[in-house]
């Protein structure tokens, strides 16, 4: 079959398009043609036959900006100007998708978190209308929703809020929504009548093993100035106030052992102000521990390093989000056959993750008692007892989330 998949951008390193590309892996191994209409590529995504350029979609141009601040963070008293502009942008974005459906003959459609959060509202309803009138047979691969945000998508305007509810989640009969978690499943069911959301988990590829040469290592560790005997954890995350990562610091200053390095591996480029805030934050923190030798933000490095490569040469990983909506550092860490000290983030983890069998430290509401500090000792310092641990949760991990569950969860979907 021919398969269309509809995304903001595709190539970076947010959650959703990391996700596409594993969707379009396994959909090509079952034999399916993939086209892409996006808003933005980066890196090798697919050739030009297959890839499609709808400049609307991106949510970080100056036209999506606009319509945001106007819409949500800083409305303009004036809603008929909004909506006319909403509606202009959505009459365009219907049109491309139309024309780029019947050109490429797509015989199945799959936007990914567009009907979910309404970051580009245009593309929201645009995806709306051409959904509604084709009748394709469209799957839903939603993320995270919009009241998972707080007051980030409540609007001043009322019919700004009345197209929000009108197309999220996207409710229509040629439509099957799939979500990454029981608990979008539950509020699906409950508050908005959707009975048959079905649960697809972020997977990894666990036939790829996360492994680096000895010389590799070397040159690592003497890039950062590591000492051969050093303990390297990681924190493979975003540098984003729910990841809480002042708790891996304080895990550091907690263990009193100079040599427990602590490596970070996210930026804060690109993020919101508030997260700029939290970086200098972490920033302040680690200087008032004396952690200064301890601490490396590394984001920087990265293109000398891969994430691959940082996971490959940590002793464990620390993974205490407040809030995720799956959890793909964690998988990764499983891939990767490292010991992870996790915090067990509310409504996730517990009913989707953590309850699999997973042998971990987890603390709740970060709270690093002096319980999990002793745990997590006797997981760093015994490194046969830590290599246990890793290849346990390996086989627990390819059970529960690899490729071979996202192939048998879209042949259901889509068929062959």
């Amino acid at each position: 079959m021919k398969i269309g998949i509809l995304i903001a951008r595709i190539g970076g390193e947010d959650g959703v398009a990391l996700e596409t590309e594993k969707w379009i892996e396994v959909l090509h191994s079952l034999g399916h043609e993939v086209f892409l209409l996006s808003g933005k590529y980066e890196g090798k995504i697919l050739d030009r036959k297959h890839k499609s350029l709808c400049k609307e979609f991106y949510p970080l141009s100056k036209n999506s900006l606009m319509e945001q601040k106007q819409a949500f963070l800083d409305p303009d008293k004036k809603s008929l100007i909004i909506l006319k502009n909403i509606e202009g942008k959505s009459e365009i974005i219907f049109s491309k998708i139309i024309k780029w459906i019947k050109k490429k003959k797509i015989d199945i459609l799959i936007s990914e978190n567009a009907s979910a959060l309404p970051f580009n509202l245009s593309m929201t309803l645009g995806i709306k209308k051409a959904v509604e009138k084709t009748g394709i047979k469209t799957i839903t691969h939603d993320h995270d929703f919009y009241w998972e945000r707080g007051n980030r998508y409540i609007s001043f305007h009322n019919k700004i809020n009345k197209i929000v509810n009108d197309c999220i989640p996207l409710r229509l009969p040629n439509v099957t929504n799939v979500v990454i978690n029981s608990e979008m499943k539950k509020i699906l069911k409950e508050k908005h009548a959707i009975f048959d959301a079905e649960i697809i988990p972020n997977v990894m590829d666990f036939k790829k093993q996360i492994k680096c040469s000895s010389r590799k290592r070397e040159i690592f560790f003497k890039f950062f100035g590591f000492e051969k005997n050093d303990i390297i954890l990681l924190q493979p995350t975003r540098i984003v106030r729910r990841k809480g990562i002042e708790n891996a610091i304080e895990l550091v200053y907690r263990l009193q052992d100079k040599k427990v390095k602590l490596i970070i591996t996210g930026s804060n480029k690109d993020e919101k102000i508030e997260d700029w805030v939290y970086y200098k934050s972490l920033i302040s923190l680690v200087k008032q521990l004396g952690l200064s030798k301890q601490i490396i933000f590394a984001g920087k490095y990265m293109d000398k390093f891969s994430l691959r490569d940082f996971y490959s040469f940590c002793d464990a990983c620390t993974y205490f989000s407040r809030y995720e909506g799956f959890g793909n550092a964690f998988v990764e860490a499983i891939l990767a056959k490292k010991p992870i000290f996790a915090n067990n983030y509310k409504p996730v983890f517990w009913p989707d993750i953590g309850s699999r069998g997973f042998r971990l430290v987890m603390v709740e509401n970060n709270s690093l008692t002096k319980k999990a500090i002793n745990e997590i000792k006797q997981v760093i310092y015994d490194k046969e007892l830590s290599k246990e641990v890793g290849g346990y949760n390996f086989e627990i991990g390819k059970k529960y989330f690899s490729y071979d569950i996202l192939r048998d969860k879209l042949e259901k979907l889509i068929g062959n």
